[in-house]
């Protein structure tokens, strides 16, 4: 991290005024989510550029000599905060003394956050899956670009865009109840779905912590096999971005011990899908993911 760190100060001192020659503004985003939604309330006189492509998982990204230019010749560097960029937090932190950065996550106060320990010192960074929280973040979002870039920032796209929103709050809300209770159940493989639960009345299971940092062991692996044959749960469900081995070895231990529970397909957690996944907008992904969901648990 240190070597990276130089690597960064090096080239911010190499970028003098990155973006004097151009009219449009550069918003460096951490994530596709983050990008996607700054697409959506910005004017085509910003560029928006995304750090972290499909499928690619947040928490364990590494800053490349690329990302580390694009970051250094940022006008607006966009982040989602709360540790999900784990690995680039210092560095994020460092940029903020010669340029704006948006930390998304501060647009939530301690009561509407959800935390990975009892202390409430580790933040679950997964704001985006409670879709009426992801419309008071992009409202914040709106806010800090229009006192920092006016000019590329559209107050009415904002509107339509958080009008969408509502409307996708309450579809999944009555996607999500029309799965009967006692099946609502989200076994995943890191618990990134836990804003989800909360939101959409769903018990969220994850097998590794709200990072994919965390290890998980066997004993972890057996006590989730236990949980799924005693509640004869119908389907389990690995991540895009996450490997799926942790899952697959749910489902065979739940096969050594005579009961079958189902793959129940791929869900988008911490990043979007590519261009003709069904999945590379905010809006797409949510829409995907219930639908796998009710289709596997219904």
């Amino acid at each position: 991290m240190r070597y990276l760190l130089f690597c960064l100060i090096i080239s911010v001192g190499c970028t003098s005024a990155p973006n004097e020659g151009s009219q449009k503004l550069k918003i460096v985003c951490t994530t596709g989510i983050i990008a996607d939604a700054v697409s959506e309330i910005t004017n085509d006189s910003c560029i928006v550029i995304s750090l972290m492509g499909p499928g690619t998982d947040p928490h364990l990204f590494k800053p490349t000599k690329e990302s580390l230019d694009d970051m250094a010749s940022a006008d607006i560097i966009v982040s989602n905060g709360l540790h999900l960029e784990g690995r680039m937090q210092d560095i994020l932190h460092k940029l903020e003394r010669t340029k704006k950065v948006i930390f998304l996550g501060e647009a939530l106060d301690s009561e509407t956050k959800l935390y990975g320990d009892e202390a409430k010192k580790i933040p679950d960074p997964h704001i985006w899956f409670d879709v009426e929280i992801w419309k008071t973040v992009i409202t914040y979002l709106g806010d800090e670009l229009l006192q920092v870039a006016p000019e590329c920032t559209d107050p009415e796209r904002i509107i339509a865009y958080t009008t969408q929103l509502e409307d996708l709050d309450i579809w999944v809300s009555e996607e999500m109840s029309s799965i009967p209770e006692p099946q609502r159940v989200l076994i995943t493989a890191h618990d990134a779905f836990s804003y989800f639960g909360r939101a959409y009345n769903t018990e969220v299971i994850g097998l590794q912590g709200i990072s994919t940092m965390a290890e998980y062991g066997i004993r972890d692996v057996t006590n989730l096999v236990d949980l799924v044959i005693s509640r004869e749960i119908k389907a389990a469900f690995v991540e895009t971005s996450v490997s799926s081995r942790s899952i697959e070895a749910v489902i065979a231990g739940c096969k050594d011990r005579g009961y079958n529970v189902k793959e129940g397909g791929s869900l988008y957690s911490d990043a979007l899908g590519g261009k003709d996944s069904g999945a590379a907008t905010y809006i797409d992904m949510v829409k995907t993911n219930v639908s796998t969901i009710k289709k596997a648990l219904k």
